[in-house]
């Protein structure tokens, strides 16, 4: 007769359900957080850059396009260099936005090679240094503050009478004085911290004027002092004016990391931050509760006494050797007059001198003392606590373990065999 065979359950472990239900809201949770982001990003439309020419906000230039396109000037806004023809460029004056620091170097040298006259943006290093302004950025120029221009080099900034400073400082690389060609305007300043707003420098084709003084072109401060006058003048000399705006997606941009890696590195880094998260779970996991495993040789205590106090002979570390006889004399002491577990040391010696009748000073130079020196000063600190521990049974009525009642052979007490 066959016994029947009864099935068996599968038990699922609670903490392994509880970590897939875990990692499972975690990966939920980030999906709607980049589902939410990305639809906030969407509704939200196109960013207004500061001196858009298309904004009518404060920081915007719409105020200055109309009005130059009022005075019969045409204002063509572009962010590619090749949607222009160059045939196009000849009588007119090309304003590069480059407040991102997109500008592509080589695009900076074709602008200065075919332009006759260029209105730069711009505090990236590169395009300075293209265009021959040998000038470097000097930081932001904070303040509504504005100052006479009328000694000006530049046609546009002395006529202008008075300038809004507001914008970014330049100063020129060489310490002596300006280089032949160069004129610096808009000073604001003193000492080793004077900066010039506005940089005119020639070109191959004509002359680059740096304009830093951004306020000056804004729409809320267009209309202060001179500003208007100094915009009109300087970009509506000519019958078309290019607004150039570079962006870091057009093809005559400057290379980024990103546009100089392999189409494949993108891919390739998901897939090893997937490996990365991955290891992570798997490494990090429990392993499950600890188990006691058994020793196959028993070790007697003695025998472990023993080897500590052989490896103290060897190092002559007499005074950590007496320590641990104090140590364990505190311990005993302690259980035989009562006091509990974790007893400060001066409440054990205090006690003692109470049940021996001997001084708290005597008491304590026993169990605490110092450091030990010589083999005598240790044989004479491990016979002190011997004494003082048969004092204290003595008080408290203990019977002696090294007394000749004791019918226990003494080696049976430590443990050894008679």
């Amino acid at each position: 007769m066959t016994a029947a065979t009864t099935p068996t359950a599968v038990v699922r472990s609670p903490g392994r359900t509880g970590r897939v239900v875990f990692w499972t809201v975690i990966v939920l949770v980030g999906l709607l957080l980049a589902g939410l982001t990305a639809a906030v990003q969407s509704s939200t439309g196109p960013t207004r850059e500061p001196l858009d020419p298309g904004s009518t906000t404060a920081s915007g230039a719409r105020a200055l396009v109309r009005v130059l396109e009022q005075r019969g000037t045409r204002v063509d806004v572009v962010d590619r260099v090749d949607d222009l023809d160059r045939s196009e460029l000849d009588g007119a004056t090309v304003l590069v936005d480059d407040s991102a620091g997109a500008l592509d170097a080589a695009v900076a040298r074709r602008l200065g090679r075919s332009v006759e006259h260029v209105v730069l943006l711009t505090t990236d290093r590169a395009a300075l240094d293209a265009l021959g302004l040998d000038v470097v950025p000097a930081g932001p120029v904070l303040g509504d503050a504005t100052v006479p221009t009328s000694g000006c080099a530049v046609p546009a900034v002395a006529a202008a009478g008075r300038l809004t400073v507001t914008g970014e400082g330049y100063r020129t690389t060489s310490e002596g004085p300006i280089p032949t060609g160069t004129d610096l305007c808009v000073r604001t300043g003193s000492g080793d911290d004077r900066v010039a707003g506005i940089v005119r420098t020639a070109t191959p084709a004509g002359d680059v004027t740096l304009v830093g003084t951004t306020g000056a072109l804004r729409n809320d401060t267009i209309t202060t002092a001179g500003n208007a006058a100094f915009a009109l003048d300087l970009l509506g000399s000519d019958d078309r004016l290019v607004w150039y705006t570079p962006t870091r997606t057009s093809a005559d941009a400057a290379p980024t990391i990103g546009s100089l890696a392999p189409p494949w590195v993108p891919g390739a880094l998901l897939l090893l931050a997937l490996v990365a998260v991955a290891a992570g779970v798997w490494r990090g996991r429990r392993l499950g509760p600890l188990v006691v495993e058994r020793m196959p040789v028993v070790v007697r205590a003695s025998e472990t006494t023993e080897g500590r106090a052989r490896l103290y002979a060897r190092t002559r570390d007499r005074t950590h050797a007496l320590d641990t006889l104090r140590l364990a004399a505190l311990r005993r002491i302690g259980h035989r007059l009562g006091l509990p577990r974790g007893t400060h040391v001066d409440e054990v010696v205090r006690a003692a001198a109470r049940a021996t009748g001997r001084p708290p000073a005597a008491v304590g130079a026993v169990l605490v003392g110092g450091p030990t020196t010589d083999d005598r000063a240790l044989r004479d600190g491990a016979t002190a606590l011997d004494e003082l521990e048969r004092a204290v049974r003595t008080a408290t009525g203990a019977p002696d373990p090294h007394s000749a009642t004791d019918p226990t052979p003494h080696r049976n007490r430590r443990g050894a065999r008679p």
